[in-house]
This record gives structure tokens, sequence and C-alpha cells, in this order.
């Protein structure tokens, strides 16, 4: 059985909920990744401001954290606290199932590079800025 998808993204309010009071206990804390992925999601939605946004998931396990209509176009998002963001077996299941224009897969790292035709590793502040 699938479990919805839930995105806290009220990051104080989350840290707040967790007992975490400062970076170091956010640091080594095993929901940092959730913190930073909700945090993404809550920024991208602001900055892009989408007509239309969702969670997506197959029953076989493939996942996407934003599936984005904007402007006649379907944009694919994934968010990674990573250092250097891979090729998932996700990536290629969305962008064939959901006809996704693009895939962009946000990190809080500053180099952009390509991970496959359509699937681009792109810092999160330069997609805030793009717009």
């Amino acid at each position: 059985m699938r479990v919805p998808k839930v995105y806290i993204r009220d990051t104080g309010l989350l840290h707040a909920l967790l007992g975490i009071s400062n970076q170091r206990d956010l640091e080594l804390h095993p929901k940092v990744g959730a913190s930073w992925e909700g945090y993404a999601v809550e920024e991208i939605l602001k900055a892009l401001r989408p007509e239309e946004a969702y969670f997506w998931a197959t029953h076989q396990g493939a996942e996407l954290d934003l599936l984005l209509f904007r402007r006649g176009r379907r944009i694919g998002v994934e968010c990674k606290r990573a250092d250097a963001p891979v090729l998932t077996p996700s990536m290629p299941v969305a962008l064939a199932d959901l006809r996704l224009d693009e895939l962009r897969v946000v990190y809080p790292g500053e180099r952009r590079y390509a991970l496959a035709e359509q699937v681009e590793v792109m810092p999160l502040a330069e997609l805030l800025n793009a717009k």
C-alpha cells in the first residue's frame, strides 16, 4: 500500500515539530533531506507560479517531486540534497510516462550539468532566479 507523500513546506514549522533548534542539529537530523526538499518545493512554487503542480508516483515505485504545468509546458522537478545528483531509474520513466518537455534536478550546489537528454542538474538558486 502506498502512503501519500506530504511536504511540510514551512521549514520553520517542521523544525519546531522535530525539536530542531540550530543548524548543527538540522545537519545531524535524519530528516534533513526532507527539510531541504520541502524548502525547495516551496521556493520553486513561489518563484515559478505554475498553473498546476503535482507530486507523481507509480505503483512500481517511480516518483517525481514536482510535475509542473507552466505556459503550455510539462516540467518535471526532482529535489536532491546531494553534492552531485545522478540519474535515477525514476527519471526516464517520468520523462516517458508524463511526456515531459524537460526535467530539472535541483540541488544546493553551484554547478549546472546535463545528466541525460532533457535532464539537467541545476542549482536551486539558479532556477529561482531564472523564473
